[in-house]
């Protein structure tokens, strides 16, 4: 019974090497700068004003994506908000929109959104990650706990922070986690908005000094802030305690907005204007008023089944790759397990040009005959997008009855028979939004795709960004309107997926 385990954990450590392996190439090109190099890359004023843009917009981005995201959940599930379900798919839309078409959407029509201000407006659009796992979070708990606090005379405010706030510390920090990250790995919302940090500067040395050294320096200090805020995260997270809703819990009755309706109504109808409305009207307007009909169609739907096509390989890779991890984090809750799981979450951080860099100098050295095939691409994909996959098939296996694979294995039940037949179809649902959240993702992503694409390949990201880059916005909107197009099943999907959990609960 403990070797399986034991295999698990090697397994799981292996993965964990070859996702986390583009940090070894970025260490060893940073190493190749020097001491002195170094030293006056550190004291360039340059070196103060990207730690404080980028510093500055994680913590304004991650305050305002929390409010928001946990603001709109609470009011979704624990109060009598008219139109629930509908507030629930349209709150998690702003997904369906990646984040440099977000920045195209605002800059083509409101070309003085730029600079700071404007790349928290448009990175404001990741609350979804923390109104999901938030919502999802209050309604596996048991509402009891507020109910009792009400009874012993606190009030509505004093209950939401003394009781609720704490049921959903978990999901916040996980949600907060990977807010933070996106933000310091994010490249074409910024360029769009004119607006440097990092990794804007990473790309810029990597892409047009070809300075490989001083790019490594500048992605290291972006892996140890990482690292900083995944520990943060990680501490947050154990002390967090959780309610769960048994089979025998209720829900307690829904606090009644009042008159405060007039106020809640119109506050999130401004955030799905915001994050939705914005980018939906910017590009009709594009399609219809630009000059995007001399387009060849052939030549989108080609590049939208090569974007697919890639996008589901990236999906079944990383899902894959993700369950050996979440499953010895998940049975052995031990400092390995917890290394493991933590130092996965670092690529989220890693521009893609990094990633690319770095899957590139791999291929050249050592496996020639990959180098510009479509492999190298899906790995480009799942080293950025594990931490998705390893997210949701963590959440799946949470859900899962504590002591179930133990009991099937004293039965006599084989290893294998318990994770086929038990395990696997308990965390169906995990797998299946890892699934889906990385094949969203992939099929949007920009800068890691611009390099490892095979020769003459076009996704609808890189023909995108050719005729963005050329402020031929009409031209442009077809593929941002298709890439959003084909990111709202998978949105709904997700969206579905947290609202059953409340049909159940109701009946």
């Amino acid at each position: 019974m403990r070797r399986p385990v034991s295999a698990l954990g090697v397994g799981a450590g292996l993965i964990a090497v070859l996702v986390t392996s583009p940090l070894l190439f970025i260490a060893l090109q940073a190493s190749r700068a020097g001491g002195k190099t170094v030293h006056r890359l550190l004291n360039r004023p340059l070196m103060a004003t990207l730690a404080w843009h980028t510093g500055a917009l994680v913590l304004v981005v991650t305050l305002v994506t929390t409010v928001i995201g946990f603001s709109a959940a609470w009011l979704v599930e624990r109060t009598d908000l008219p139109a629930k379900r509908l507030w629930t798919v349209v709150l998690t839309m702003p997904l369906a929109v990646p984040e440099f078409v977000h920045g195209y959407c605002w800059v083509s029509l409101f070309p003085s959104v730029h600079g700071f201000w404007g790349a928290v407006l448009v990175e404001s659009s990741l609350f979804p990650l923390i109104f999901l796992p938030v919502l999802a979070a209050l309604r596996r708990s048991d509402g009891a706990a507020e109910e009792v606090a009400a009874a012993l005379g606190h009030g509505r405010l004093s209950t939401l922070l003394r009781v609720t706030l704490p049921l959903t510390r978990p999901a916040l920090a996980g949600g907060a986690l990977l807010v933070s990250l996106y933000v310091l790995g994010e490249y074409g919302a910024f360029a769009m908005m004119r607006f440097t940090t990092f990794a804007t500067a990473i790309y810029t040395q990597y892409a047009t000094a070809f300075d490989t050294a001083s790019a490594g320096v500048l992605t290291m200090i972006l892996v140890l802030v990482a690292l900083v805020v995944v520990t943060a995260e990680g501490r947050v997270g154990r002390r967090a305690r959780t309610v769960s809703a048994g089979a025998t819990a209720r829900r307690g009755a829904p606090v009644p907005l009042g008159p405060a309706v007039v106020l809640a109504v119109p506050a999130l109808g401004a955030v799905v204007a915001v994050t939705v409305g914005v980018p939906l009207y910017a590009l009709g307007y594009w399609l219809v008023r630009g000059n995007s009909s001399t387009l060849p169609a052939a030549s989108i739907w080609s590049q939208a089944a090569t974007t697919v096509g890639y996008a589901l390989a990236a999906a079944a890779t990383a899902t894959a790759a993700a369950l050996p991890v979440a499953l010895y984090a998940w049975r052995r809750d031990n400092r390995w397990s917890r290394v493991l799981e933590r130092v996965a979450y670092l690529t989220r951080a890693l521009p893609g040009i990094a990633v690319a860099l770095a899957i590139v100098y791999f291929g050249i050295r050592y496996a020639q005959p990959l180098y510009q095939q479509p492999p190298m691409l899906v790995a480009g994909y799942v080293v950025l997008f594990f931490p998705l996959a390893l997210t949701a098939v963590r959440a799946g296996l949470a859900q899962v009855p504590p002591g179930v694979e133990e009991v099937a294995r004293s039965l006599g039940t084989p290893w294998w028979r318990v994770l086929t037949r038990i395990t696997l179809p308990l965390i169906a649902p995990g797998l299946g939004a890892a699934f889906a959240m990385v094949a969203l993702t992939a099929s949007t992503e920009l800068t890691a795709t611009l390099l490892l694409r095979p020769t003459g390949t076009q996704t609808l990201a890189t023909q995108f960004w050719v005729y963005t880059s050329g402020l031929a916005w009409g031209a442009a909107a077809p593929y941002a309107a298709l890439m959003t197009a084909l990111s709202i099943p998978t949105v709904l999907m997700v969206a579905a997926r947290t609202l059953s959990p409340a049909r159940k609960v109701a009946r």
